[in-house]
């Protein structure tokens, strides 16, 4: 199948990448600025080009200047080495809010008949909860063994 065909999984259509393709990316430069907001809590950016680990195959994947919104949820599990050197792992998922194709004028999430991209968040919050609740997100069962084994 091609990036644009028409696809369904589980009874929901959609266009892009086939599920169960995988992308492995670099982040050659990465740069995370965190500031401590409350005891226990930070407000965090982070900023990098990523590239692709293999080259895409011809003719694949979105046109060149599409813009995505995703939101990310994750644990973040880091181990201190020395005073100025810590080894990070981040695990989690990561879910398409809306996309903007280079000749679109607006967000998907702006058009008549598509989720805001706040009615997508409170969803995805909404049934991450749900899920979490019954103990089925893998990366957070991960990070608690992470945790136990420091």
């Amino acid at each position: 199948m091609v990036y644009d065909d028409l696809k369904e999984y589980n009874g929901q259509k959609y266009m892009g990448m086939t599920v169960g393709g995988k992308h492995k990316w670099n982040y050659p430069s990465g740069v995370w600025t965190e500031e401590k907001v409350a005891p226990d809590k930070w407000a965090f950016t982070f900023s990098s080009m990523k590239c692709r680990n293999e080259p895409a195959p011809e003719s694949s994947g979105a046109p060149v200047d599409t813009q995505y919104r995703w939101c990310i949820l994750a644990v973040q599990r880091s181990r201190k080495l020395d005073k100025d050197t810590y080894e990070t792992i981040m695990e989690g998922l990561k879910f398409k809010i809306a996309h903007k194709r280079p000749y679109w004028r607006k967000w998907s999430s702006e058009y008549p008949d598509n989720p805001s991209d706040k009615q997508r968040i409170t969803a995805i919050l909404e049934d991450t909860l749900e899920r979490v609740k019954e103990g089925g997100l893998t990366f957070l069962q991960k990070a608690d063994e992470y945790e136990s084994s420091s």
